[in-house]
């Protein structure tokens, strides 16, 4: 991937380890949208996610602590090229529909870090918070991403900032707002055919729609940068996750999908480049 070539974006940031986005302040309970971010939190979930409710109640008393975060140049360029060209592909998409696309903060943090849907560790994986429309991402995640997952390349990583930049879509379009008045009316939020699992497909799709986008734009894809992002997506589907830690898959509790699934709705938006195409919460998922 050529990514030398991306618009780079001013909206990255590096935290002081002070706690990047705020929160909640102490003895304050996670609001509505925290809770529904604690369904969709992290690109990958490496625990149980109701687990950050006590971290999210007690901001500033027991949060994760934050350090300074140490960031290689090229990584931070890396960063700002694709998110970049997220900005400029999704500010085309809402200009020809007659709106404007407010862009995203992106945090570069490390090991904790505190926002508008409370504290979170580095082990929830990168993850999008709509209190405070930004980011969170540790770098070392990409580490994981090659070393754990075997999904190597500047394609998959890249693949994971657009994902987060697609729940900021979705906050955007209202999709965030829809999913809890859903929710209030008793639609499920986990299981294979749950919200969050819509959601997250949805974001995977637009995804796709900027990586079709961004390459119509700027031809900078190269042989077998495709087939990274569609590794990526096969290794992070709720089923294969489970059956590498427990043995056993339990779609029950799935809140991303499958690795099908994952593929399928990238592949979907890829192909199509068309927001329209990426309606994950109609039918089947």
């Amino acid at each position: 991937m050529d990514w030398q070539k991306g618009e780079r974006s001013q909206n990255v940031e590096i935290d002081s380890g002070r706690g990047g986005g705020g929160g909640f302040g102490g003895g304050r309970g996670l609001g509505v949208g925290g809770l529904i971010v604690l369904a969709i939190l992290g690109w990958v979930f490496f625990k149980d996610p109701t687990a950050l409710l006590d971290q999210g109640t007690q901001v500033g008393q027991n949060a994760p602590s934050g350090q300074p975060a140490q960031v290689d140049p090229q990584q931070r360029d890396f960063v700002s090229a694709i998110l970049g060209s997220t900005e400029k592909t999704w500010g085309d998409i809402f200009a020809a529909s007659g709106r404007q696309y407010v862009q995203p903060r992106l945090d570069l943090f490390s090991r904790g870090v505190r926002t508008a849907c409370g504290a979170a560790s580095t082990a929830v994986g990168p993850f999008y918070c709509p209190g405070d429309q930004k980011i969170y991402l540790d770098l070392s995640f990409f580490r994981e991403l090659q070393d754990r997952f075997g999904a190597a390349g500047d394609f998959a990583r890249a693949y994971v900032i657009a994902h987060e930049v697609g729940h900021h879509v979705q906050q955007q379009l209202g999709v965030f707002d829809q999913v809890q008045q859903a929710r209030e009316r008793g639609a499920p939020m986990e299981g294979a055919d749950g919200l969050s699992v819509r959601q997250e497909l949805q974001a995977d799709c637009f995804a796709g729609v900027w990586a079709n986008r961004s390459e119509q734009r700027l031809h900078w894809l190269q042989p077998g940068d495709v087939e990274e992002a569609l590794n990526a997506a096969s290794k992070i589907g709720d089923d294969t996750l489970q059956r590498e830690a427990q043995g056993t898959v339990v779609p029950d509790s799935f809140t991303h999908g499958t690795s099908a699934q994952r593929v399928k709705w990238f592949k979907t938006g890829l192909a199509s480049g068309q927001v329209s195409s990426c309606n994950t919460f109609a039918g089947t998922p």
